[in-house]
């Protein structure tokens, strides 16, 4: 059976030593600062990203890995070994990505590379990419990793809380006095991943209460269902995220393991700082 290499891109939020165990190769996402250009997980984080945005009161741009940027990846993957590669890439409505790891394949003809449109992001993306490595590492084929990877996306729940709507009026998503309002009133919104992006779902004020709404939103996701994985993602509040894991525990038939991960800077540029969220894959 082939060595088949794993690859995916920082949007997955996957943990560096996670990714490093399992063998997972990471594209970074790259961001942009008046002229200063910065890769994620390599020289900067969510930490020093927000640190910028305060001192500068302003978003910075992102870019997707180029089709140059997965060319690197999969000659260094083939260098190494592998026979084949499975590619699982953030979906394909929220960033250019994906397309960036079709058009390398074309560099390589006569190799084999599968390259998969997660259609999530964060680790409902990071998830899709470990259950692949874990194929790989069973010797599955490309094409029974390809299928099976391509279905779990449906099995992805993500749900997210925003502690101010500050982030979001930077990038003009919202107005500043709307904005403002919201902070005033204590209103904290809630996202979700819906078809592939990551859209407004609620507000409700106070946060005891949109947790509690969280919590609603995640038990109608999980149904009678079993919880195979789950993570829960933040932006630099990993004491809300330690409360969040407490909570999840209380009222879920949780996995032993449960994941905590920073969001990343090419998705928590979006989101702003704060943030608190919680992904599951069902069986």
């Amino acid at each position: 059976m082939a060595k088949i290499a794993i690859i995916s891109d920082t949007d997955s939020s996957l943990p560096q030593p996670m990714a490093a165990e399992y063998g997972i190769r990471q594209v970074p996402i790259s961001i942009h600062f008046e002229g200063e250009s910065f890769i994620t997980g390599l020289d900067i984080d969510d930490r020093q990203l927000f640190e910028k945005v305060d001192q500068l009161n302003r978003l910075p741009s992102t870019s997707a890995p180029s089709p140059a940027d997965f060319i690197g990846a999969f000659e260094a993957a083939f260098a190494e070994g592998a026979e084949a590669i499975v590619c699982v890439c953030v979906s394909s409505l929220v960033s250019s990505t994906y397309s960036s790891a079709v058009a390398a394949c074309e560099h390589f003809p006569g190799r084999e590379i599968r390259v998969i449109d997660s259609l999530n992001l964060s680790m409902a993306e990071g998830f899709m990419a470990l259950a692949a490595a874990e194929m790989a590492a069973n010797h599955a084929s490309t094409a029974e990793i390809a299928t099976h990877v391509g279905a779990l996306g449906k099995q992805m729940h993500t749900f997210a809380l925003l502690s101010t709507l500050k982030y979001l009026a930077l990038s003009g998503r919202v107005g500043k006095f709307v904005a403002g309002l919201a902070d005033t009133f204590n209103i904290k919104p809630i996202l979700m991943v819906k078809d592939g992006r990551l859209d407004l779902l609620e507000k409700i004020r106070t946060r005891k209460k949109a947790v509690e709404r969280l919590m609603t939103l995640l038990a109608a996701a999980v149904g009678d269902k079993k919880i195979e994985r789950l993570a829960v993602i933040h932006v630099n509040d990993l004491q809300g995220a330690a409360e969040m894991e407490t909570l999840l525990r209380a009222r879920f038939a949780c996995p032993e393991k449960i994941v905590v991960a920073e969001f990343t800077p090419g998705l928590s540029v979006h989101a702003g700082s704060g943030v608190v969220g919680v992904v599951i894959q069902t069986d």
